[in-house]
C-alpha cells in the first residue's frame, strides 16, 4: 500500500490550487465539506492562544485546542502556537460561522491535519526511510526540522555531517529544505540522521585530485595543524602556516589522498573569505530507503558504518 506523503508547512501556501480556495468563500465552503488540507499564514495569536489566520475571503481562527497535537493534553506548550505568528500553517475547515454582524468566520483545525499526518504517514515510516524536511530553528545541539504538517523532529549536531561543525548554522539555514533519514523512535519522538546522505569517504574524495588547488572551510584550529573541510563528509589537515580562524574559507593545495588512513593532506595557500556560508548539501544518495551505510573504504584500517535497524544508542 502506498504511503500518503504530508509535506512540511509552507509547501502548499503559494500553489495556485491553495490560493484559489482560500480566496473564494464558495470554494472554501466546498473545501470544508471535502476535508481538503489548505495553508495560510498566521497573522496573530491572541491572549487566549487562538491563532488568527489570514484568508483573503473571510476571517479565520484556529481555536487553541485545535492549534496542534498535544496542546489540549498539555503535552505541547502554548509557545508552539505563539511561534507560528507570521508563518504558514496547514489546516482543515471545521465549519463556517455567521457572526452577529453578518460577517463570516471560518473555524479551522491544524490538529486534525497533524493527526492524519501521524496516522497516514509518519507512523508508517520505518528506520532507513528518507523523507523531506524543512529547517525550522537551530540550537547548539542540533537542527529542528518540520517533517510534515508542522510536526517537529531534530537532527543532532553529530548526525548532520562527518566533518565536525561548531554549530548547526555552519551547515543549515532556517527555512532550508533538506532530506533526512529515519533512524528510529523514542516514544512519540522520531529520531533523525543526515550525514549518511552526504556520501562515503571514497565518493567525496573522488571529486578531488592530488595536485589540485581548491577551496575549503576551516573547521578546527589545533596546535598541530588546521582541519579544513572540502565537503561536509570530507576534511583534511594542513600545517598552520598563517593565522586562520574557524569559519574562514581558504584556498588549499591537495598534497595527498590516503584512503587506507582516511587522510587528506593539504597545504594552506591563502584565506579567501572571513565568514564562509556552507553550500547547499550535495546528496550522494537519492533513493527513498537505505539499510546500511559504510563510510570507510574497504582497505581502511577503520570501519565506520550506520545500520538503520531502529535501534538507538
Amino acid at each position: 500500500m502506498n504511503t500518503i506523503v504530508f509535506f512540511p508547512e509552507g509547501a502548499l501556501l503559494e500553489t495556485p490550487e491553495n490560493q484559489a480556495v482560500i480566496s473564494d468563500s464558495g470554494r472554501l465552503e466546498a473545501a470544508c465539506a471535502a476535508g481538503t488540507v489548505l495553508e495560510a499564514r498566521v497573522s496573530m495569536c491572541d491572549s487566549s492562544h487562538n491563532m488568527w489566520v489570514s484568508l483573503p475571503c473571510m476571517q479565520a481562527m484556529i481555536p487553541r485546542e485545535e492549534g496542534a497535537v498535544g496542546i489540549a493534553e498539555g503535552e505541547v506548550r502554548d509557545i508552539a502556537l505563539i511561534a507560528r505568528v507570521g508563518k504558514p500553517v496547514c489546516f482543515r475547515v471545521l465549519r463556517i460561522d455567521t457572526l452577529e454582524s453578518g460577517e463570516k468566520l471560518a473555524i479551522l483545525s491544524r490538529r486534525a491535519v497533524q493527526e492524519d499526518c501521524w496516522n497516514q504517514y509518519l507512523n508508517r515510516l520505518t528506520a532507513g526511510d528518507v523523507i523531506q524536511a524543512r529547517v525550522t530553528h537551530l540550537e547548539p545541539f542540533g537542527a529542528f526540522v518540520d517533517i510534515g504538517c508542522g510536526i517537529a523532529s531534530m537532527v543532532p549536531i553529530d548526525a548532520i555531517s562527518v566533518s565536525r561543525i561548531a554549530h548547526p548554522s555552519d551547515r543549515f539555514a532556517v527555512g532550508q529544505e533538506i532530506r533526512v533519514i529515519i533512524k528510529g523512535r523514542q516514544g512519540n519522538r522520531i529520531c533523525l540522521s543526515h550525514k549518511e546522505l552526504l556520501g562515503t569517504w571514497e565518493e567525496n574524495a573522488a571529486l578531488f585530485h592530488v595536485g589540485e588547488t581548491t577551496t575549503g572551510i576551516v573547521r578546527s584550529v589545533e596546535k598541530y595543524g588546521v582541519f579544513i573541510e572540502l565537503m561536509p563528509n570530507l576534511a583534511g589537515l594542513a600545517e598552520l602556516r598563517q593565522p586562520v580562524s574557524v569559519g574562514q574559507r581558504t584556498s588549499v593545495y591537495i598534497k595527498a589522498l590516503i584512503p587506507e588512513k582516511l587522510k587528506v593532506k593539504l597545504i594552506l595557500v591563502d584565506v579567501c573569505e572571513e565568514h564562509a556560508v556552507s553550500d547547499p548539501p550535495k546528496y550522494f544518495f537519492d533513493g527513498d530507503h537505505i539499510e546500511k551505510w559504510v563510510y570507510t573504504p574497504v582497505n581502511s584500517g577503520k570501519y565506520i558504518e550506520t545500520v538503520f535497524d531502529g535501534k538507538l544508542g
